[in-house]
């Protein structure tokens, strides 16, 4: 039921906007400050507190979804640094997850970890967004990546479902660049930063990716309680995309994002195939991704 109702609210997107009662996420945030020999970590605790309220209480599509088709997701702020007395560095790691159809198994759709976060706070500061207009660098980041949770969450459901929520996270991307101390937004700062993830999910490279995404979910694991064998020969059917991006955009941060959330599960699905299967899937994937065989050793068994 929660399978179809998403679908239906994809379908509804595109022709007419309507509200629900529940919010879109089942967000759950926490902050780290272990590395932070302060006495009074009060101010971290209050953040913690600010944040969820604002991810889980505001209504960021017009999409309709129960409570419990809420996305699960998870964001975990670790503060590195205190600059000032308002002001801190760190890194947010992101992750969610999507129910996979007639299973009790959920798929991680992302798993992001981003090391560039720079913020002020103080505490008690309302935390406010109002779409084009960004006044933190720590609520733009968050809604950054509300916005592209949405967007690989909708693709996964639809074609290119997620199309605005992408486009909101890259109008995210195009306001925070004019804040000259704000950072992780500045193209070729790095292959891995926001505007990097945003561009690589916009660009000429991405139509061959959400669309693998698409299938890989819908008509690969979405297949998987019925059909097996269908299911999983469809996925390894579709890993030669990656291949395709790879020689396109050697650094598309596609690439690690796809390794950080699908790896494992890929491994898990190549694990029922044949022999001659599992060996072309370790001579691709230590190809695509030559750091990390070591994820892969169960398919040379």
């Amino acid at each position: 039921m929660k399978m179809i109702r998403r679908l239906l609210c994809i379908c509804l997107l595109g022709a007419a906007p309507f509200w629900g009662e529940a919010q879109e996420l089942n967000a759950r945030i926490t902050i780290n400050s272990d590395k932070i020999q302060s006495t009074n970590k009060q101010v971290f605790t209050t953040l913690q507190t600010a944040l969820n309220e604002f991810v889980n209480n505001k209504k960021w599509t017009d999409a309709t979804f129960a409570v419990n088709e809420r996305i699960d997701c998870t964001m975990t702020l670790i503060i590195n640094e205190v600059v000032s007395d308002n002001s801190f560095k760190g890194e947010i790691q992101v992750q969610a997850r999507r129910p996979v159809y007639n299973s009790s198994y959920t798929t991680t759709i992302l798993n992001y970890r981003d090391t560039d976060l720079s913020f002020d706070y103080t505490e008690f500061e309302p935390l406010e967004y109002t779409e084009n207009t960004l006044s933190s660098n720590l609520i733009a980041t968050v809604v950054y990546y509300i916005y592209t949770i949405l967007g690989l969450d909708f693709d996964s459901f639809s074609p290119k479902g997620g199309g605005a929520f992408l486009q909101q996270a890259q109008q995210i991307v195009s306001l925070a660049q004019s804040q000259p101390s704000w950072t992780g937004w500045k193209a070729f700062e790095n292959d891995r930063n926001r505007h990097a993830l945003a561009t690589a999910l916009s660009d000429n490279t991405s139509d061959l990716f959400r669309d693998m995404w698409y299938n890989y979910h819908r008509k690969g694991l979405d297949e998987m309680a019925a059909n097996p064998d269908r299911g999983r020969t469809t996925i390894i059917g579709l890993l030669p995309v990656l291949e395709q991006i790879k020689s396109a955009r050697p650094t598309s941060p596609l690439l690690q994002m796809f390794a950080d959330a699908k790896l494992d599960e890929v491994v898990l699905i190549y694990s029922k195939a044949t022999t001659q299967e599992k060996q072309d899937g370790y001579k691709m994937l230590s190809n695509l991704y030559p750091a990390l065989t070591t994820r892969m050793e169960s398919l040379k068994k």
